[in-house]
Protein backbone atom coordinates (compact mmCIF):
# COMPACT_ATOMS: atom_id res chain seq x y z
CA UNK A 1 0.00 0.00 0.00
CA UNK A 2 1.42 3.35 -1.01
CA UNK A 3 0.37 6.76 0.13
CA UNK A 4 1.84 10.19 0.01
CA UNK A 5 1.47 13.63 -1.46
CA UNK A 6 0.43 12.67 -4.96
CA UNK A 7 -2.12 14.43 -7.11
CA UNK A 8 -4.26 13.27 -9.98
CA UNK A 9 -6.63 15.18 -12.22
CA UNK A 10 -10.05 13.65 -12.59
CA UNK A 11 -12.63 14.70 -15.17
CA UNK A 12 -16.21 14.73 -13.85
CA UNK A 13 -19.42 14.03 -15.77
CA UNK A 14 -19.60 17.64 -17.00
CA UNK A 15 -16.04 17.55 -18.33
CA UNK A 16 -14.58 19.68 -15.53
CA UNK A 17 -11.06 18.83 -14.45
CA UNK A 18 -10.78 18.40 -10.69
CA UNK A 19 -7.43 18.27 -8.91
CA UNK A 20 -7.51 15.47 -6.36
CA UNK A 21 -5.12 14.26 -3.70
CA UNK A 22 -4.34 10.57 -3.61
CA UNK A 23 -5.14 9.02 -0.25
CA UNK A 24 -3.44 5.73 -1.12
CA UNK A 25 -3.13 3.09 -3.82
CA UNK A 26 -3.00 -0.68 -3.56
CA UNK A 27 -2.74 -3.72 -5.84
CA UNK A 28 -5.14 -6.64 -5.93
CA UNK A 29 -3.96 -9.98 -7.31
CA UNK A 30 -7.52 -11.26 -6.88
CA UNK A 31 -8.87 -8.80 -9.47
CA UNK A 32 -5.59 -8.27 -11.36
CA UNK A 33 -5.95 -4.49 -10.99
CA UNK A 34 -4.69 -1.66 -8.88
CA UNK A 35 -6.91 0.78 -7.05
CA UNK A 36 -6.57 4.41 -6.09
CA UNK A 37 -8.52 6.20 -3.36
CA UNK A 38 -8.63 9.96 -3.69
CA UNK A 39 -10.50 13.10 -2.65
CA UNK A 40 -10.85 16.64 -4.06
CA UNK A 41 -7.81 18.77 -3.18
CA UNK A 42 -9.91 21.87 -2.44
CA UNK A 43 -11.52 20.26 0.60
CA UNK A 44 -11.14 22.35 3.76
CA UNK A 45 -10.46 20.88 7.18
CA UNK A 46 -14.01 21.72 8.27
CA UNK A 47 -15.66 19.77 5.48
CA UNK A 48 -16.32 16.07 5.61
CA UNK A 49 -14.09 14.50 2.98
CA UNK A 50 -15.81 12.46 0.30
CA UNK A 51 -13.46 9.69 -0.76
CA UNK A 52 -13.64 8.29 -4.29
CA UNK A 53 -12.18 5.07 -5.66
CA UNK A 54 -11.20 3.90 -9.12
CA UNK A 55 -9.27 1.02 -10.63
CA UNK A 56 -6.39 1.10 -13.09
CA UNK A 57 -3.90 -1.22 -14.73
CA UNK A 58 -0.34 -0.29 -13.64
CA UNK A 59 1.16 -2.10 -16.63
CA UNK A 60 -0.06 0.82 -18.75
CA UNK A 61 2.27 3.17 -16.85
CA UNK A 62 1.25 6.36 -15.15
CA UNK A 63 -0.97 7.29 -18.08
CA UNK A 64 -3.27 4.35 -17.40
CA UNK A 65 -6.85 5.54 -17.45
CA UNK A 66 -8.92 5.31 -14.29
CA UNK A 67 -11.84 2.95 -14.60
CA UNK A 68 -14.97 2.77 -12.46
CA UNK A 69 -15.22 0.09 -9.77
CA UNK A 70 -17.97 -2.20 -10.99
CA UNK A 71 -18.45 -5.16 -8.68
CA UNK A 72 -19.66 -5.52 -5.10
CA UNK A 73 -16.62 -7.73 -4.37
CA UNK A 74 -14.27 -4.93 -5.44
CA UNK A 75 -16.14 -2.39 -3.27
CA UNK A 76 -15.88 -4.78 -0.30
CA UNK A 77 -12.12 -5.05 -0.82
CA UNK A 78 -11.75 -1.27 -1.15
CA UNK A 79 -13.78 -0.68 2.01
CA UNK A 80 -11.64 -3.20 3.90
CA UNK A 81 -8.43 -1.55 2.71
CA UNK A 82 -9.78 1.91 3.57
CA UNK A 83 -10.69 0.81 7.09
CA UNK A 84 -7.22 -0.69 7.55
CA UNK A 85 -5.63 2.51 6.26
CA UNK A 86 -7.74 4.71 8.55
CA UNK A 87 -6.97 2.48 11.55
CA UNK A 88 -3.24 2.79 10.83
CA UNK A 89 -3.50 6.58 10.46
CA UNK A 90 -5.43 6.86 13.73
CA UNK A 91 -2.89 4.66 15.50
CA UNK A 92 -0.04 6.74 14.06
CA UNK A 93 -1.65 9.99 15.26
CA UNK A 94 -2.36 8.47 18.67
CA UNK A 95 1.27 7.33 19.07
CA UNK A 96 2.47 10.74 17.89
CA UNK A 97 0.35 12.47 20.56
CA UNK A 98 1.89 10.28 23.29
CA UNK A 99 5.39 11.23 22.18
CA UNK A 100 4.58 14.90 22.83
CA UNK A 101 3.22 14.12 26.31
CA UNK A 102 6.52 12.59 27.50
Amino acid sequence: MEHGDQHITVVDEEGNEILCEVLFTFDSEQFDKSYVLYYPAETTDDEEIEIFAASFHPSEGNSGDLEPVETEEEWDLIEEMLNTFLDQEEEHEHNHEHEHEK
